[in-house]
């Protein structure tokens, strides 16, 4: 780290306050439809009370889940001392906390009574993954907090192992955590398995690096500043490795439904008949998020930045529709209210739920996203979080 010199971005150009003017565009259509279904009420969303998590939740899981995968490379650094990534640090550790709070607000407004985060801040059911959860996202901020001063102040610097281990470990806590609030629901038959919690944290680490990677390209394209090749195809060989685990846990989680008979229904349902869902799941998820993205990073391609970089837009469409999917089909079937019975009733018996984003939820999950992005491109120009320089040679000294 000798070799390196951190220089915050001049940040004075037109195309970067436009870039922020952009973000912030975004930002404001967010908070115009947050105040248009607190006014209103849900019920001019697509939500109902069968379908009760909507598209901003779905925004909302999958920012918090890349914000534990984001930190990922500063904790190769830290925990696993690999010199390489030690200049990727800081920019790792600040895309975590603005991916952490960009998806964290989207879901305290998704509430509908937003000021309602008074009971859940001040009544808690330890019994309860929601009341776990709240110290999970507290403690992470606190902790990643903690580990980039360390990284940034020297006075403080030999405290940075121990405080990137803390954050290393307390982030795979969070995701199990994340993955359990579906885990432990047994009710919806999709959910209700351990397969989750795992699942979610190699979700996890795809879905941040892939982000991390093109907020990294474009920090250093935009400025001008060298990025070499065996930066970026390090990172490449990492991210194959994710989507592969990812593919894998997909696989095996699904399989292992299909082994047991009362699980065919809903298995047959998400892989074949759940039309918009069943879609998404092969064409989206697996498709485009997946296979694509592995065939590209495998290939000959891998080797061409601008096909790395499509790579991992393919992978963050897959995962949002990876979380549709998992979030709202799992709504969508039929509650099986007494298994073994048949139940008759007026009320949604047996019947398979609809569910149509309305313009406040898409604005309101895109505004979560934009928040996260603002934050980091204005951290970028007022924090050391970048090296002035990661060529092939100033990379090779580091490994040296």
């Amino acid at each position: 780290m000798a070799s390196i010199t951190f220089r915050e971005v001049e940040g004075s150009s037109l195309k970067y306050w436009l870039l922020l003017a952009g973000f912030g565009l975004f930002v404001l259509f967010g908070a115009l439809a947050w105040n248009t279904m607190h006014h209103h009420g849900h019920v001019i969303t697509g939500m109902d009370n069968q379908i009760v998590w909507g598209l901003p939740h779905v925004f909302a899981v999958f920012l918090i889940v890349a914000a534990s995968g984001a930190l990922n490379v500063a904790s190769i650094a830290s925990v696993f001392n690999k010199p390489m990534y030690k200049p990727l640090a800081p920019l790792s550790a600040i895309l975590a906390l603005a991916l952490m709070l960009g998806g964290l607000l989207v879901l305290v407004l998704d509430l509908g009574r937003s000021d309602r985060l008074i009971v859940a801040m001040t009544h808690f059911n330890f019994k309860s993954m929601f009341t776990w959860n709240v110290f999970l996202y507290s403690g992470f901020f606190g902790l990643v907090g903690i580990y980039l001063w360390t990284m940034l102040d020297k006075s403080v610097k030999t405290y940075s192992k121990a405080a990137g281990t803390a954050a290393f470990l307390w982030r795979l806590t969070l995701t199990t955590g994340t993955g359990s609030l579906f885990g432990f629901l047994v009710a919806r038959e999709l959910y209700g398995t351990a397969m989750l919690a795992p699942m979610f944290i190699i979700m996890s680490f795809a879905y941040g690096l892939a982000i991390y990677l093109m907020v990294l390209a474009a920090a250093y394209g935009w400025t001008g500043r060298p990025l070499g090749d065996v930066v970026v195809q390090r990172l490449r060989q990492l991210l194959a490795v994710f989507v592969a685990a990812v593919l894998y846990f997909v696989v095996v989680q699904h399989m292992t439904s299909l082994y047991f008979t009362k699980f065919h229904a809903v298995e047959a349902f998400i892989l074949r008949d759940g039309g918009i869902f069943t879609q998404l799941f092969w064409w989206v998820q697996i498709l485009i998020g997946c296979v694509v993205p592995l065939v590209i990073l495998l290939s000959k391609l891998g080797q061409k930045r601008n096909w790395i970089m499509i790579a991992c837009a393919l992978i963050v469409v897959g995962g949002i529709a990876q979380m549709y999917v998992t979030i709202i089909g799992a709504q969508a079937y039929p509650l099986d209210m007494f298994p073994g019975l048949i139940e008759r009733s007026s009320f949604y018996d047996g019947v398979v739920h609809s569910y149509t984003p309305s313009l406040p939820e898409v604005f309101l999950g895109l505004g979560g996203v934009a928040i996260a992005l603002l934050v980091t491109t204005f951290a970028i120009k007022v924090l050391r979080l970048l090296p002035a320089s990661l060529d092939d040679a100033t990379v090779a000294k580091l490994e040296h």
